[in-house]
């Protein structure tokens, strides 16, 4: 088969649609289960080469949770503290330490679970039935993975009223080295990025801090490569092998960098013993339970602790965060690592960095004020590497 019929576009008004392969060749994938759609098969394309190349960069299983064609997150597989397994709703499920593809899974489904809601998943391994239960769990579009256990499969098979949308790709597939895409009837041609992220990027260190061990090596080499398939421009934060907050999309840099940082603050503080201890009624689900919490620790539509509200989600009336709170238990966290997919072009970012734990940054370099963001770095007794490698993706 090569081609692939859609429904319809981006939007609904936008037919015909359809992937195909130009040279007549068949196409990489099959589809299991559903009828995904012309967005869900471009976050399906790039959330699979995000955890292939992971995989390859690390040695580690990987997974990834893509919507609107950037990732939410991506994660290796290692295992779960019991504090993260709590904040991911995971707690009661049995085997998982002993499954580093469900942990790589667990763990980027639940960086950013607002964001996750709906998301594309994709898996650098075949799927097991562990992993197929818990993706089950989670309100969700679709997986692509190089292939199913049988077990896993009918899972899967099951979800949204069995309209799933499970598609198996082959894992030796090489696409051309040409890209060609048209905008506005414009056609436009580059070579494909194939630049090898790995840890030979990070031996420049620029700062007089030049102890970089090897967990922070492995999150430098996460927070690449999500920014290599993350819309620009970008700045990604991880932590114990995994992007814990993304930024994508935005024209600044130090907006890139807040909104990546706003996000892992919140995935820490999700893990204050307070936001553990919230005493949730029982027919809360879990999207609403992950909108509560957001509004426990962010503040944002309502107060979810004032009188008259917090009965629709608590069986009793818990005590608020308070700023001071929050600030002390953040200020007790750090060795985040930061990647960014172009220079800094001011030391902004690197003071917002700081507030959020961060100890250690990837950035390409070439900017003419870099002595200032270097000046900054040593200042807060950060290590940084300069790639000298852009990493734009549009």
């Amino acid at each position: 088969m090569n081609q692939l019929e859609l429904k319809y576009g981006c939007n609904p008004n936008q037919k015909p649609s359809r992937i195909y392969m130009a040279d007549g060749s068949d196409l990489p994938i099959t589809v299991l289960n559903g009828r995904p759609g012309y967005i869900n098969f471009l976050d399906a394309f790039n959330a699979w080469q995000l955890v292939k190349e992971l995989k390859e960069a690390t040695g580690l299983c990987a997974a990834t949770s893509f919507k609107h064609v950037s990732p939410t997150s991506a994660a290796v597989g290692k295992k779960l503290p019991a504090e993260l397994k709590k904040a991911c709703f995971v707690e009661d499920v049995e085997g998982l330490d002993e499954n580093p593809l469900a942990c790589a899974y667990t763990r980027a489904r639940g960086a950013d679970r607002l964001c996750s809601f709906g998301d594309w998943v994709a898996l650098s391994d075949v799927c097991d039935e562990l992993t197929a239960a818990l993706i089950a769990r989670e309100v969700s579009d679709g997986v692509i993975a190089p292939g199913y256990t049988e077990k896993a499969l009918e899972i899967l098979k099951t979800k949204r009223k069995g309209s799933y949308n499970v598609v198996q790709i082959d894992p030796n597939y090489v696409p051309e080295e040409q890209e060609i895409k048209q905008v506005f009837g414009i056609t436009f041609q580059q070579g494909r990025n194939n630049f090898k992220i790995g840890a030979h990027l990070l031996e420049n260190i620029v700062t007089a801090n030049k102890d970089l061990p090897q967990d922070a090596k492995v999150d430098l080499i996460i927070s690449l490569i999500t920014l290599k398939y993350t819309q620009s421009n970008s700045v990604c934060f991880a932590y114990d092998g995994q992007a814990i907050g993304v930024g994508a999309g935005q024209q600044s840099r130090v907006h890139c960098t807040r909104l990546a940082g706003s996000k892992a603050d919140t995935w820490f503080l999700r893990q204050h013993p307070k936001t553990l201890a919230l005493p949730f009624r029982e027919d809360l689900g879990r999207p609403g339970r992950d909108n509560v919490i957001d509004g426990y620790i962010n503040g944002n539509e309502e107060d979810v602790c004032a009188e008259g509200i917090w009965q629709n989600y608590f069986t009793c009336r818990p005590e608020p965060l308070t700023d001071a709170e929050k600030r002390a238990f953040l200020d007790s966290k750090s060795g985040v690592s930061l990647g960014s997919d172009a220079f800094f072009p001011f030391a902004d970012s690197i003071k917002r960095a700081a507030a959020s734990g961060v100890s250690y940054v990837a950035e390409p370099g070439g900017s003419i004020r870099d002595d200032l963001v270097i000046a900054q770095c040593d200042e807060k007794k950060m290590v940084m590497a300069f790639t000298g490698m852009r990493l734009f993706h549009h």
